[in-house]
């Protein structure tokens, strides 16, 4: 059994553990809020964007059909699947990043030879350079702070490659909230789009509007709006993995802080024992000395 002073020592090493913790679950939780309050301010955009779309597609039929081509003679190994990978640039997340590279791995190597992958943060540029696996392309971009402009400069390029037949599908694999305690990691296909996923929105973010006119023309309209499109998709992607981050680094921080708060409730029981063994063992030998010194 530990005596007292090494008790102390290590509650007190445990307490301010506690106190990285409980910062780490404050930062956490300040920057999750503020992610979600930047994507709920850009979803009116991204709404409208879409209902643009979907009314093209009803007036024009064949409107951006090049991203619609779902080239169905390309099969096996001879079909290209582009990867984009969203991953954290730090740990202490719980499972996030390990449930992110299993599926990644599982999708990207497993099922498909010519499969390209494309990565975003630091721990999978890491994880896949350490194991010789190929990244096509590394977007050399924080997972931090998602913005924008950064998911509009991601699309344009997957956009490119997949219009010059490079890739005949982009998909993207990232985590989405599921609720306060839980997060999910998810592959979602980007490209082709599918018919289904672009429809006329009907919510009060979007305005009603019938005798629209396009200039030049309803085509060149739809492939003027498409990249805008793919940009929200990725867009809404990094976002949904940030604020997955730290959800996911909350709650690892308050188990974290519980367990702690555990392990000190048990020192201080040991420590007390530890204690009053120590304060017994002195008034024995103070006994002791006194009847020898009676004697």
């Amino acid at each position: 059994m530990a005596n007292a002073r090494e008790l102390q020592s290590r509650m007190k090493s445990i307490k301010d553990t506690m106190k990285i913790t409980n910062a780490m679950y404050m930062v956490s939780s300040s920057k999750l809020q503020r992610a979600r309050r930047e994507l709920k301010n850009t979803e009116p955009f991204f709404y409208m964007i879409q209902d643009s779309l979907a009314k093209i597609k009803a007036a024009v039929p064949d409107a951006g059909s090049a991203y619609f081509d779902k080239r169905p003679k390309k099969q096996g190994d001879d079909r290209i699947i582009g990867y984009l990978v969203v991953t954290a640039d730090k740990g202490l997340a719980g499972a996030y990043n390990h449930n992110i590279i299993k599926l990644a791995e599982k999708n990207v190597i497993t099922d498909g030879a010519n499969n390209m992958l494309f990565v975003i943060g630091q721990l999978g540029r890491h994880y896949f350079e350490k194991r010789s696996i190929p990244i096509d392309i590394n977007f050399n971009y924080t997972a931090q702070n998602p913005t924008v402009n950064r998911a509009r400069h991601i699309s344009e390029k997957l956009i490119e490659m997949f219009l010059e037949h490079k890739i005949d599908e982009v998909r993207v694999i990232y985590t989405r909230v599921v609720n306060s305690m839980t997060v999910e990691a998810v592959c979602n296909k980007v490209l082709p789009l599918a018919e289904d996923d672009i429809q006329i929105q009907d919510n009060e973010l979007v305005d009603e509007y019938d005798d629209a006119v396009f200039m030049p023309d309803a085509k060149t309209a739809f492939d003027t709006i498409v990249p805008s499109y793919v940009a929200g998709f990725v867009y809404g992607a990094l976002v949904e993995s940030y604020c997955s981050e730290h959800n996911s680094r909350m709650i690892a921080m308050q188990q974290a802080s519980e367990s702690a708060s555990d392990m000190i409730k048990e020192l201080s029981v040991q420590y007390n024992r530890a204690r009053q063994a120590a304060i017994t063992q002195e008034i024995s030998e103070v006994c002791g000395s006194a009847k020898h010194l009676n004697k």
